[in-house]
């Protein structure tokens, strides 16, 4: 046999080596977790104190760790197939062995600071994500998938019970987000591009980095709601952003309304329902009191009052994200735009039709003088009239009082003569 032949072989052998060895290593690793499935496999298995230490075998071969070929002892790192029987209680599995940077960051969350306290429901690794059956998050059977966490996280903050007992903020959240157009949005499968971008609890508090919202750099501080919101909404983030209460938030003034005042935080409605479009008028009101006031009084707002929006809202007229003051020309309610913008409803609204005041205040004496006065002239109008016919109905009522007593003393003169 020649050298070069005898070289080939020997390549051979050593790539068939290293292959053969390369497919023995995961029928090892399953080997070893076959010994500790002897006990655990069955359906049976509790340890002394009568909770199920039992594993399913199917779930974790298709779980993201089986199908990695790892050994039941990589998390559980204090046993091994050589010391059966293990020691009753082994240590808590440490996650952070593998999973370092999603560890790291749960030590700062709201949930990790609430077991600290003692909470002993505050949700960890496993609760999440499960224990023996954990699935990547892009596996749609996954706790964590994105269709799902709504149900995930709903273990917790949608338990009422556990809500009360626990003093969890905010109350069952995810009972309102399930109603909202978020959560139905999450929920229609005919729709599956609407599906996919719709957001879930993730989008807006974190995965592992879910941090309390008096921390600045949590997503849910009041300061911070247009940036988490604008990351899906990031076209409305815009024109939000050049109106009068972006601009206010931006100049560090934030008792300016955010995304939340107006829409709330989780039960979310879809802005064009005229339930939401009537009941958001309130939600200027709190703000804008003398003004929604006013606009109680006029035709406008008496309709809207009975919950119809076939009239102009606050919104037809200001707009709904990029409202700005009179003053400036851009505004829909500057004297500039003022035409435009009755014409919305108002086909042939003139310049003088658009002079019509939506917001005249008959207290107001520089916003509306004639109507001020006029108001001062029907006052004393209405006191002169109730005080003259008061006063004349006073005196016709005493003078009734001395006829009915002249005529009674008549009377007694005619029955003595008699």
């Amino acid at each position: 046999m020649s050298t070069s032949m005898r070289i080939r072989q020997l390549l051979l052998t050593i790539l068939l080596g290293t292959a053969f060895a390369w497919m023995a290593a995961p029928a090892a690793a399953q080997g070893a977790n076959d010994t500790c499935l002897l006990c655990h496999g069955k359906e049976s298995a509790k340890d002394k104190t009568g909770r199920s230490i039992a594993v399913d075998r199917e779930k974790f071969v298709d779980s993201a760790h089986g199908k990695a070929k790892l050994k039941c002892t990589s998390c559980h790192a204090d046993t091994s197939e050589d010391k059966i029987p293990h020691a009753d209680k082994l240590k808590a599995v440490d996650c952070a062995k593998c999973h370092k940077e999603p560890v790291a960051e749960y030590q700062n969350t709201v949930h990790a600071k609430a077991r600290k306290k003692g909470s002993g429901e505050a949700a960890t690794c496993t609760d999440c994500h499960g224990t023996h059956d954990i699935r990547r998050s892009d596996d749609p059977q996954s706790r964590t998938h994105h269709l799902n966490l709504e149900f995930t996280c709903g273990t917790c903050h949608g338990n009422e019970k556990l809500v009360e007992q626990a003093k969890v903020p905010g109350g069952n959240i995810v009972s309102l987000f399930h109603d909202s157009i978020h959560g139905r949005n999450l929920r229609d499968t005919d729709k599956p591009a609407k599906q996919a971008k719709a957001p879930t609890c993730t989008n807006c508090h974190g995965a592992h980095a879910i941090l309390p919202k008096s921390d600045p750099k949590s997503a849910t501080p009041r300061a911070n709601i247009p940036d988490t919101c604008g990351a899906c909404h990031f076209k409305v983030r815009q024109v939000f952003d050049k109106g009068q209460h972006g601009k206010l938030r931006q100049a560090g003034k934030l008792q300016a309304p955010g995304c939340s005042d107006c829409h709330s935080a989780h039960s979310i409605e879809q802005h064009e329902l005229p339930k939401w479009q009537v009941d958001v008028i309130n939600q200027c009101g709190n703000c804008h009191t003398d003004f929604i006031k006013s606009y109680r009084d006029t035709f406008h707002g008496q309709v809207t009052n009975l919950g119809y929006t076939q009239v102009a809202t606050c919104a037809s007229c200001h707009g709904a994200h990029e409202m700005l003051p009179a003053a400036d020309p851009a505004s829909k309610v500057s004297k500039e735009r003022r035409v435009e913008t009755c014409r919305q409803c108002h086909e042939g609204a003139s310049a003088n039709f658009a002079m019509y005041d939506p917001h005249a205040n008959r207290h107001n004496r520089d916003r509306s003088p004639l109507l001020y006065y006029a108001g001062k002239f029907m006052d004393l109008l209405l006191i002169g009239v109730f005080g003259f016919f008061g006063l004349h109905t006073l005196l016709w009522f005493v003078r009734s009082l001395v006829e009915v007593r002249a005529r009674r003393g008549r009377g007694k003169d005619s029955a003595g003569r008699h």
